[in-house]
């Protein structure tokens, strides 16, 4: 079986798609087979695809089917759970577990699983998106969107990881807008109190590429 890590953020829009792209055009680069799964988008096209889902098809090794990347693709871009009750589908933990362990048995040494939004998003009235990690019982990569409010999220959110029993295998600190004030205080202060290792501290990229993104990522921590 792969190495495997879940992909959750502090807040939605903080760069879990754009952040996941680098650490797979990373392990790309150090001679790794690579694949990612989005289990869950909401937002897709007329096609039925989703924007981050085509990045991370676009930026893995594996030559892998869209409907194996995101294998739930919802039209609206709202919360999940409410997005597939309008649509009429029923979202359960156990049947994206078996889809992701399709991908994580296809030979792939390097896996990404994405979640959507933060670590509490819910697929259904008794489930949330943290109920699939559990059930994966893999390690979790949080990326921290750093902008105000970013330590007290970032808290929340490991402390709820480590709450489910999950390990914190580390953080990533990505600038999704301006750059915050007191950039380096807030990061210096995240390091301190963050009970895993920072991958990197990536900067505002508008037109990024993944292996632009790889060059502020250390998956070293990762891997060895």
């Amino acid at each position: 079986m792969s190495k495997t890590w879940f992909v959750t953020g502090t807040d939605t829009g903080v760069g879990k798609t754009a952040v996941s792209c680098g650490l797979l055009a990373a392990a790309a680069r150090a001679g790794m087979r690579t694949a990612a799964v989005k289990p869950v988008a909401a937002g897709c096209d007329e096609r039925g695809h989703n924007e981050d889902a085509l990045y991370l098809q676009g930026a893995m090794t594996e030559t892998l089917d869209y409907s194996q990347v995101n294998p739930v693709a919802l039209t609206a871009a709202i919360a999940p759970h409410i997005a597939a009750q309008q649509e009429g589908k029923n979202l359960q933990a156990a049947r994206l577990v078996g889809l992701c362990r399709g991908v994580m048995s296809g030979g792939a040494d390097f896996v990404l699983i994405e979640g959507a939004g933060g670590w509490r998003v819910p697929i259904n009235p008794r489930e949330t998106l943290a109920d699939l990690a559990v059930q994966l019982q893999v390690g979790v990569i949080m990326v921290v969107g750093m902008r105000l409010g970013c330590i007290n999220h970032a808290l929340l959110t490991a402390e709820a990881i480590r709450r489910d029993g999950l390990h914190l295998a580390a953080w990533v600190a990505n600038q999704p807008g301006p750059r915050m004030d007191c950039h380096d205080e807030n990061l210096d202060t995240l390091r301190h109190l963050l009970p895993a290792p920072l991958l990197g501290d990536v900067p505002l990229l508008p037109d990024w590429q993944a292996a632009d993104l790889s060059r502020h990522l250390d998956i070293g921590l990762l891997v060895e």
